[in-house]
């Protein structure tokens, strides 16, 4: 394939909305190869962090990293914890101090390394903030994981490992800390929230954790230039997603459904506006954001029928309907048709619980 067919610098913005970016053309076996090689040399550490690249994963690294001096990330997310785990438990030393922050598992599947990784190193942290299942919080801390999980609607993950790593931060990351939970929860009312989930989903991870490492919920100045230029194609790509959606009657609640490449938070609130109760953003990718409101507070039971989880308000899913790209095809061509329909049809069964 061509490079010059998924080169966004040539695609006009209309088109490139409705289409993955070009990672998404890169083989999973090609990219998890480079994983796994760029993980065996960040395990081969004294202190190391398993977590989601976003920006409560990221601060928790840096909170790791404040503390303990040190802390080699390992990105990763819900779709590929045990590949994770399963890597910690052939690369880690026996010195190494783990941490797994910001991941929940699905299954058992999700955790099958688990119990070889408590085996072969110093010690495992695993803090979180998401809905866990009982019985695999129990598997996990029977394998021998100090796990420990903040109430999903009050803290982020950062919340939790603020408080469990025994250090006197400085006051820059009791900051950074509450500006993270503004955001991950959709509280929004710290303008800097926005500014650091934004600069978390931009940059490197590396470049992240180092800024707030420095600066705390106050980002620099060339932080803020760079946000600025971002955010012009980001605010076009946010009134594309805004205009295509549409408010769907499901039961009691109204359903702001739409499609495309976009920040979600800010789409989820322009439809809030409009008058929906819940918010689905089905992405290019084959994934999709669920966001609710104080109308609609069942996102996560909504994203556990359609491969997923998450918060009461908050949640993500990738629903399984994609076979070959003849199915990725008819997603781009009809704008998330299937798994649109997937996810409100989840939606509808949730009505049958408040009609019983």
């Amino acid at each position: 394939m061509d490079d010059w067919l998924i080169d966004d610098d040539r695609i006009p913005l209309g088109r490139r909305s409705v289409l993955p970016g070009a990672g998404f053309f890169s083989p999973d076996s090609f990219e998890a190869e480079q994983a796994e090689r760029e993980a065996a040399e960040r395990l081969d550490s004294d202190v190391a962090v398993i977590a989601d690249p976003d920006a409560d994963g990221l601060a928790c690294t840096a909170l790791v990293r404040a503390a303990r001096g040190a802390g080699s990330l390992v990105p990763a997310g819900p779709h590929n914890l045990d590949d994770a785990l399963a890597w910690a438990a052939e690369y880690a030393t026996p010195e190494t101090d783990l941490f797994v922050c910001d991941l929940c598992p699905d299954g058992p599947e999700d955790i099958e390394s688990v119990g070889a990784v408590a085996d072969r190193v110093g010690s495992v942290a695993w803090y979180d903030h998401h809905q866990w299942d009982e019985a695999l919080g129990t598997a996990v801390r029977d394998a021998g994981v100090d796990l420990v999980v903040g109430e999903s609607g009050e803290v982020c993950t950062a919340d939790v490992t603020l408080e469990q790593l025994d250090y006197d931060f400085a006051e820059r990351y009791h900051e950074l800390v509450a500006a993270t939970r503004d955001h991950d929860l959709w509280v929004r009312e710290d303008p800097r929230s926005d500014d650091l989930a934004d600069y978390a989903y931009w940059v490197d991870p590396e470049e992240y954790i180092d800024t707030v490492v420095e600066h705390g919920a106050d980002l620099p100045s060339e932080a803020e230039e760079f946000l600025a230029e971002q955010r012009v194609e980001k605010e076009a790509l946010i009134e594309k997603a805004t205009e295509r959606a549409t408010l769907r009657e499901v039961g009691p609640w109204t359903v702001g459904v739409t499609y495309g490449r976009c920040s979600q938070n800010e789409v989820a609130e322009n439809l809030r506006e409009q008058g929906a109760d819940a918010a689905v953003i089905v992405k290019p990718a084959g994934s999709a954001s669920i966001r609710g409101t104080e109308g609609f507070e069942r996102c996560h039971e909504v994203a556990a029928q359609v491969n997923g989880g998450g918060h009461p308000k908050a949640a993500g899913c990738k629903p399984d309907i994609y076979d070959d790209m003849l199915d990725y095809a008819h997603h781009w061509t009809t704008q998330g048709a299937v798994a649109k329909q997937a996810i409100v049809d989840a939606f509808r069964r949730l009505t049958d619980d408040v009609d019983a």
